[in-house]
């Protein structure tokens, strides 16, 4: 990625009313009020979220008013000069699963697998996708978000999964060839050597490589809230996978992050964006960062995970919390990368080729603590396998030295 591109920032929008209840009766106006928050801290973008079902209902039936409001939507975020990311398939979404009653009850079947299922979603992402091409301020369609979260629920196999997204991928493109086509994965993909969804297909497919970092995952726990490896992890990831992928200079977006409690109390919220961001920031890969999310969830709303509810950059009354302003004053810092050289760690594992090996890279493995232990002097890649000693990929990834793990 040229040094030249700006860091794109942006954010992943929860409507401050009604949380995503709120496509059912969609409202422009509180539309304009949540997107005119996040214009205001300088955010340049936002990832938003159709309901899957309540656009497709039925297998053969696509809703053309749940297409026009997710359109007018679009066209609100032009007004302040907001670029926009479409995910189609939700799919996934602060723990509850929106499917249709068509792959349900005794229609169950799975998503990734059933050949008429998967007819249904690529009919449905074309239409979406040639809708949203219309628009000039819409860059991207992801297939969905952490579409890997909707099993075990929906059964699939390592090779039924790089079909299905490889085929709803290539969906994409040709409904919509001047967006990028992206694949959406939480980080089971990079860690759980038992995950039916491989990192090469988060760095084969789609037109740049997406991560999501939460560090409750165990990162939290090993260093507390503001520690090397709980504010470096959104780094880790970027680097693992720059590391996998064979493009050297394939970007990677960092598309989701956001401050969880109890992993990181308030008080900390801050400082924790402080960090990160200086840290992630310096990563020659980084194509943008994405936060989630835009607004707090209303508490008169049941049944969500605790951490859910406090994620926002701004509270559900618009106030910007601590993490809000910090997030503008960095973007105000900086846009443009550094062209600093830096060093490698050598990772012996190849996840493109080793995935049963992910326990070995995970948080606490011995490979993990001494990339933590490292990157605290400094920036330091990751550079994997056969990779290490090819001297054209090392110099497009910015790497003069590369080191072993000790």
């Amino acid at each position: 990625m040229p040094l030249s591109d700006p860091i794109r920032y942006g954010a992943n929008y929860v409507p401050s009313a009604g949380w995503f209840h709120s496509w059912l009766d969609l409202s422009l106006d509180a539309v304009r009020r949540d997107f005119e928050d996040l214009a205001s801290i300088g955010l340049d973008h936002v990832r938003v979220f159709p309901i899957w079902p309540w656009i497709q209902p039925n297998r053969a039936l696509i809703r053309q008013r749940g297409v026009d409001d997710l359109l007018a939507l679009i066209d609100v975020a032009a007004e302040f000069g907001l670029s926009v990311a479409v995910d189609l398939l939700q799919g996934h979404l602060s723990s509850f699963d929106f499917l249709p009653s068509w792959v349900l009850t005794w229609h169950r079947r799975s998503l990734f697998t059933d050949r008429d299922v998967r007819d249904g979603i690529a009919a449905y992402a074309d239409r979406l996708a040639r809708a949203v091409a219309t628009r000039d301020n819409v860059f991207a369609v992801t297939l969905g978000n952490e579409v890997n979260n909707l099993y075990p629920s929906n059964p699939t196999t390592p090779e039924a999964s790089t079909v299905w997204a490889a085929e709803l991928v290539d969906v994409v493109r040709s409904a919509a060839p001047g967006l990028l086509a992206l694949h959406s994965l939480y980080d089971a993909t990079w860690y759980d050597p038992e995950h039916p969804f491989h990192p090469a297909d988060n760095v084969d497919l789609g037109d740049l490589t997406t991560v999501h970092s939460w560090v409750f995952n165990g990162v939290s726990a090993i260093d507390g809230p503001l520690g090397p490896a709980t504010v470096g992890h959104a780094d880790y990831l970027v680097e693992l996978a720059a590391a996998t992928s064979l493009d050297p200079a394939r970007p990677v977006w960092l598309q989701e992050i956001g401050v969880p409690l109890p992993d990181v109390p308030e008080a900390h919220a801050a400082e924790f964006v402080r960090r990160t961001l200086d840290t992630v920031t310096a990563n020659p890969a980084l194509w943008g960062v994405t936060w989630w999310c835009s607004h707090d969830l209303e508490r008169s709303l049941t049944d969500f995970p605790e951490r859910e509810y406090g994620l926002g950059l701004f509270t559900v009354d618009h106030r910007p919390k601590p993490a809000a302003k910090e997030l503008a004053a960095i973007i105000g810092e900086r846009r443009r990368r550094t062209g600093e050289r830096r060093p490698a760690l050598r990772c012996d594992v190849d996840l493109r080729t080793e995935p049963g090996r992910r326990a070995e890279v995970a948080p606490g493995s011995a490979f993990h603590t001494e990339w933590v232990r490292l990157r605290q002097t400094g920036p330091v890649a990751i550079v994997a396998g056969d990779r290490a000693a090819d001297p054209g990929h090392l110099t497009t990834r910015g790497i003069d030295t590369v080191l072993t793990q000790k």
